[in-house]
């Protein structure tokens, strides 16, 4: 399972450029990685230079760097029709004009968003996927949607208690096991995204801000909303400081940062802060994305090796796949073996995640029967049979 490391914060506080600069800089130092965003402005394809679709599009000018801009409202009846087709006559009759987008659930979006990210992080071609997320309140409507389904299908029930539907729903009722099998689906699909999401050697989230009281008052806020469902929060990039120059107004703006900076670091004082100051041009493209990069983490410098290695804001990343002669090994945090098979086909070789299959990088044919597979310490090794 690849690395997710996710950026999130309030609109317009530089989410996009630190997450788009990181997945470059992680590129460029020879991981493949895959940047996603939700986030509804579709921004990224902005600051790339790169026009992204909702499937992953290679970007021109970084070798080993994918990028997609998902669309969650589209795949909304696409992802549940049946839940539309279940709910229509229970809420509205034979309403015609009844779709899913009229029903969304508050999350929703949030929900199809993630989903679909699992489906690239149980991808292990991928090294690392680096996530924008939309402003932080989605994510935590994301987050709180399991109760919030529960909630809403009682609310249903009550409305059908007053208008004699629950008898019938209740007893016999197609409709009324249908919605109840699907909602339950449901619900259990967006607990096993949130499990993913809060596992600390899967997921990293970091909090981007402005060094504003309303921003840093917003912060706060975000760390606390997201360390109650445990997701972990290892840092926080605060953009746009002032830089030092000699003139009154700088010199007042600077000792006004300086003590919300301040105010951060006493109400949230084991994360990780980096300052970025205030660039004399616009981030976008690939040069300047490359120079935020550096001055966020460095430079970054990977093995093959089974260990993680560090980058900036506290931020570890694991090879996703690698090769050492007739071994491949697969990083899968937190798998279990009753969730992997293994096949082949035309000697391609498949292992199975969860159900969803991916093909085994390797150099040569072979079959399934002959790759001898161990698991051990989240790393799955596949020993291929010699030439």
């Amino acid at each position: 399972m690849a690395r997710l490391l996710l950026f999130g914060g309030k609109g317009g506080v530089g989410k996009t450029t630190t997450s788009t600069s990181t997945a470059v800089g992680l590129a460029d130092s020879g991981l493949k990685v895959l940047l996603v965003s939700s986030d509804p402005a579709h921004s990224t394809s902005d600051s790339l230079g790169v026009q992204l679709s909702s499937s992953p599009t290679e970007v021109e000018g970084v070798s080993g760097l994918w990028g997609l801009e998902l669309d969650p409202e589209a795949r909304i009846s696409d992802h549940i029709p049946k839940l539309t087709d279940t709910l229509g006559p229970l809420m509205g009759g034979e309403d015609p004009d009844l779709n899913a987008s009229e029903m969304v659930l508050p999350g929703l979006d949030e929900a199809m968003a993630f989903d679909e990210l699992l489906k690239h992080l149980e991808n292990p071609d991928w090294d690392v996927i680096v996530f924008d997320t939309a402003p932080t309140g989605h994510t935590l409507r994301f987050l709180a949607l399991p109760e919030i389904i529960e909630k809403w299908a009682d609310k249903i029930i009550k409305m059908h208690r007053l208008t004699g539907g629950l008898r019938a729903m209740m007893f016999g009722s197609k409709d009324g096991e249908k919605m109840r099998d699907e909602l339950e689906k449901f619900r259990r699909r967006v607990l096993h995204v949130r499990r993913i999401l809060c596992k600390p050697d899967v997921t990293r989230f970091t909090l981007v801000t402005i060094p504003e009281k309303m921003g840093v008052n917003e912060t706060i806020r975000a760390h606390e909303s997201l360390a109650e469902f445990k997701l972990p929060v290892s840092g926080c990039v605060i953009n746009r400081m002032t830089p030092d120059l000699d003139h009154d107004f700088i010199r007042t703006r600077r000792k006004n940062e300086a003590l919300n900076v301040k105010s951060l670091e006493s109400q949230l004082p084991d994360l990780h802060l980096h300052e970025v100051e205030l660039k004399d041009t616009d981030i976008h493209g690939l040069e300047s994305l490359r120079s935020i990069s550096k001055e966020l983490h460095g430079e970054i410098s990977i093995s093959n090796g089974l260990g993680p290695f560090s980058i900036g804001l506290g931020l570890e990343v694991h090879r996703g796949t690698w090769s050492d002669g007739d071994d491949v090994l697969l990083h899968l945090p937190g798998i279990v073996r009753d969730d992997l098979s293994l096949r082949s086909e035309s000697g391609v070789v498949y292992v199975g995640i969860n159900s969803r299959e991916h093909p085994v990088p390797f150099s040569r044919p072979a079959k399934a029967s002959e790759v001898n597979a161990k698991l051990e310490n989240d790393v799955l090794k596949l020993t291929f049979p010699p030439e």
